[in-house]
């Protein structure tokens, strides 16, 4: 039969004529890799060179920052500062070292230059500084050793805008300067390093993944060429996608976090969608078909596999942009093109490589040697091989294996339940960086604390007369935690007048704001939040007033996750179970899928708080503040979920095929269909976790914590996904609920066997116990 042939090769009956109808666009895309393979990957490799020239240049327009809820509260109050009072959207910190100290010629020398230069750009709305500000504030702005003056710069531009003007201004001024050394931190700063720590980071990355993930294809695959094939799949879809975040870039902030999402993601998922095509075209050769109608029904069947699973992992995260938070959004925009883009290359140019590489695609076969050296007879029939015996073990004490696996999960959950959500800062980065010096020197040695300082703004105080806002500030400076309170009227303790301001507060544009110094901590069991107490005092002439600072944004956060999450669990939750119906034709294994995956998912929270948020295992290098980033957990689930559902779909379609097959008659044929399923699918379902668990942990070796944090997650939720639960809690479970995995209303079983395309395809399914050849 030659390739061209397929499209007119009449079906064999008319079953099968439906069956190819049904699966029109998969067969489309066999047929023309078969028709014109070496034309397909021309006009692939052209796409994806445009593409490449297009988003190499992506790093320059993403921003690291993106935490915020914008229509929170914390949020309007920093709108506020910049529009109403000038006081800039980002602030950057500089710190001046003299020998002789802050206040020495050469010190201030130092931070008065500083001081005159930076007032001349325009994107710099203020700057207050030790040698500048009046004396109250000032003393809070040198160190308690006096050696070290600080120069505060609010810089105007919003979120990327403003980290390129404050690396303009950091690689300017730093360095030696009249005699001092000057460095640079803050919150500018911050995102600054991140920025330039991910672009590390990712060559880093793809140092490490690329080659030990070809490695591990070359044991999976055997053939070097077909190794090679899955890493020009994810390669392909890595370079479109960076393309597409640069064109989403162009319209909205992107995070620079969601680059190393897609390097992770595009790689892992070509080896899963590439392993399985693969895989499933070698099953068919060795039955005998030959190439055509082996990719045909390859694309019938595995094919139709990665398209579900593609649906279910893509629509998963494309939920987090129903979050406000444009770092969250950011990983939908991005997961969302890597996985369509990656299930486009494996389904397109996957086919016509294998058809331009054909018998040549297990060309420099290593297995075969292998198998020589260490005396290793090559594999004969599916029910002697380890998947099925451990499917078999798994149904044969079901009960058992299903409540210790469950009990074992929930006590590697149990730290979930004691996590206390915080707001990411300069401690995300590598102790080498400049900003995480200054951050920690800030916390320990200035009376000036960012992490503490409070901005309380009456955006309307019209008609107000100076008593109402000596009033006010009198009774904020009485709640408890308050240690003081700078107003337009004065600074105020304990409820006493005790001087002028002693930092930035005023009255501007018919609204005022207020600076308070509060000395909770920002995380803490044993300190209750003064948020409560501050929005329980009485605004000036009963004007509302909002409140703003690292504990309302903190606060902020939290409440703007928690709400949405419902929403987003429930969408994600009926999506999948959706998309698994229309997989399977049943009501019951969605919802057993959905559970077991939520229950995967509780073991890799537990160890997050464990290792992140308590400091266990030294937090694998990072500094364990007492907190999680509340959106961590939530990106991570949504990803990890989808991923987990990634596959059950290539397990429970497997399964399917074999139930078909089977008489469907009893518990026993449901029981082989497992066993089969499982020993079908187990050796890829193992390797292709392995081989995304090399990708994922990859993002481990990056120095800031929230990948570090992020690629243990993905790690974690795969290995003990394709472990503890595809191996042995899927086959239990679904041995308890016997023929019911199956069930579904009459009328939806119809519904689903009249529209539904077939798993089958041109696929000829051997019924288990019959010969196979």
């Amino acid at each position: 039969m030659t390739r061209g042939d397929i499209a007119h090769k009449p079906p064999t009956d008319v079953a099968e004529w439906h069956q190819h109808e049904r699966n029109r666009a998969l067969h489309f895309i066999a047929r023309l890799a078969l028709a014109a393979p070496r034309t397909v990957l021309a006009v692939a490799a052209l796409l994806v060179i445009g593409a490449g020239v297009f988003g190499v240049q992506v790093t320059k327009s993403l921003s690291a920052a993106g935490f915020r809820d914008p229509s929170a509260e914390s949020s309007q109050v920093a709108d506020l500062m910049s529009a109403k009072f000038g006081q800039g959207d980002l602030q950057l910190v500089f710190a001046v070292d003299s020998p002789g100290g802050a206040r020495s010629p050469a010190g201030r020398a130092a931070g008065l230059d500083i001081v005159d230069h930076v007032r001349a750009y325009p994107f710099v709305a203020d700057v207050t500084s030790a040698w500048t500000a009046p004396p109250a504030a000032a003393a809070g702005l040198i160190s308690k050793d006096g050696g070290t003056g600080l120069v505060l710069v609010g810089i105007n531009g919003g979120g990327s805008q403003a980290q390129r003007h404050a690396k303009d201004l950091a690689q300017r001024f730093t360095g030696q300067r009249s005699g001092a050394t000057v460095t640079a931190g803050g919150p500018a700063m911050t995102y600054v390093e991140i920025n330039a720590q991910s672009e590390r980071d990712l060559v880093m990355m793809e140092l490490i993944a690329i080659p030990f993930t070809f490695l591990v294809l070359v044991g999976v695959f055997g053939g070097l060429l077909a190794a090679a094939l899955p890493l020009t799949v994810g390669i392909c879809a890595i370079v479109g996608s960076m393309a597409v975040l640069r064109l989403f870039a162009v319209v909205t902030e992107v995070s620079t976090f969601a680059l190393n999402l897609t390097i992770a993601m595009g790689l892992a998922l070509a080896v899963d969608y590439t392993l399985l095509i693969v895989s499933r075209f070698r099953e068919e050769r060795a039955r005998g078909c030959e190439i055509d109608e082996a990719l045909c029904t390859t694309m019938a069947t595995a094919g139709r596999t990665v398209l579900f699973s593609a649906l279910t992992v893509g629509l998963s995260m494309l939920a987090l942009a129903l979050f406000p938070m444009y770092f969250l959004r950011s990983f939908a925009f991005a997961g969302v093109a890597v996985v369509a883009l990656t299930a486009l290359a494996a389904l397109v140019i996957g086919p016509a490589a294998i058809v331009v590489l054909g018998d040549h695609l297990d060309a420099l076969d290593l297995r075969p040697l292998v198998r020589r050296l260490v005396r290793r007879p090559p594999p004969q029939r599916l029910e002697d091989g380890f998947w099925y015996r451990t499917a078999r073990f798994a149904i044969r004490r079901a009960a058992a294996v299903a409540v210790a696996v469950t009990v074992l999960l929930l006590i590697l959950g149990a730290p979930f339940t004691h996590v206390r959500w915080g707001f990411p800062d300069e401690r995300m980065l590598p102790s080498s960086a400049s900003a995480r010096q200054l951050g920690d020197r800030l916390r320990t040695d200035f009376g000036y604390n960012p992490g503490t300082a409070m901005t309380v703004v009456v955006p309307d105080v019209s008609g107000v007369g100076t008593a109402e806002v000596a009033r006010f500030a009198r009774d904020f400076s009485l709640t408890p935690y308050v240690a003081s309170v700078s107003a337009p009227t004065g600074t105020y303790v304990a409820g006493s007048l005790v001087g002028p301001p002693s930092a930035p507060a005023g009255i501007a544009g018919g609204g005022a704001f207020l600076t308070v110094t509060n000395t909770a901590p920002i995380i803490s069991d044993d300190v209750p939040s003064p948020l409560d107490w501050m929005h329980s005092v009485v605004g000036p002439g009963g004007k509302p007033y909002l409140v703003g600072g690292l504990a309302q944004v903190t606060q902020d956060n939290a409440t703007a996750i928690s709400t949405r999450l419902p929403w987003v669990l429930m969408l994600i939750g009926a999506i999948s179970f959706v998309l698994l119906f229309g997989l399977t034709g049943s009501l019951v294994l969605p919802v057993k899928a959905i559970l077991l995956n939520t229950l995967s998912l509780t073991a890799t929270f537990g160890a997050l708080v464990w290792i992140f948020q308590d400091g266990a295992l030294d937090a694998l290098g990072t500094v364990a503040t007492g907190s999680l980033v509340a959106q961590v957990p939530v990106l991570l689930f949504c990803v990890a979920f989808g991923l987990s559902m990634d596959y059950e779909v290539f397990l429970i379609a497997r399964i399917r095929e074999f139930w078909l097959a089977s008489r469907r008659e009893s518990s026993a044929d449901n029981d082989d269909a497992i066993a089969m399923g499982l020993a079908s699918t187990g050796r890829i379902v193992t390797a292709a976790a392995l081989l995304m668990a090399i990708s994922f942990s990859a993002l481990m070796a990056s120095q800031v914590s929230i990948m570090r944090m992020f690629g243990l997650g993905l790690t974690l939720a795969v290995v003990m996904d394709a472990t503890l639960v595809r191996m042995l809690l899927v086959p239990a479970f679904m041995h308890l609920l016997g023929k019911r995995n199956w069930w579904a209303p009459d009328r939806l079983a119809e519904w689903h066997r009249r529209h539904q395309p077939s798993h089958t395809g041109f696929a000829k399914i051997t019924p288990v116990g019959q010969p196979r050849h």
